[in-house]
């Protein structure tokens, strides 16, 4: 029984790895980071950094409003090349949503939301958080919908 909730705990890990590296690859191609041909590959100078940013399965009101604001400015201090707000939420309050609309809109680093894990949500208010990300990312078995 421990062997096989090990598995599933690795595998989960790898395929959630695995997403970064593929979101973080789209963000760059969008922003003309990737290279067009390998030879013009310019040496690495600096590490790439991201932050990660967590409303798990919870209501969004003003303090996830705050959080996401807060989160956002850090990165943006620390020139972070990517901000990851992983999201799975019910919904919440209207005032809160346009808050956490607006400072992902207003963000000076590209913002992705992922809906993760299988299984979470983004629903009512969670539909208008991920469409206002630069890049919208769903594992297997999410959904997102009832935004009304």
């Amino acid at each position: 029984m421990f062997l096989q909730r090990y598995k599933t705990q690795s595998l989960v890990w790898m395929r959630r790895m695995f997403a970064y590296f593929m979101i973080l690859s789209g963000v760059q191609l969008l922003m003309g980071a990737a290279p067009s041909t390998p030879s013009s590959l310019p040496p690495s100078t600096k590490a790439r950094v991201g932050y990660v940013l967590t409303l798990n399965d919870g209501i969004i009101n003003n303090a996830a409003a705050d959080y996401l604001k807060k989160g956002i400015a850090y990165a943006e201090e620390r020139k972070a090349d990517l901000v990851i707000l992983e999201l799975d939420t019910p919904g919440g309050a209207l005032n809160a949503t346009r808050s956490m609309v607006k400072s992902i809109l207003n963000a000076r680093v590209p913002v992705v939301v992922f809906v993760t894990p299988s299984g979470s949500r983004a629903g009512s208010a969670g539909v208008f958080i991920t469409l206002a990300g630069h890049i919208a990312a769903m594992s297997p078995g999410t959904n997102i919908g009832a935004a009304h």
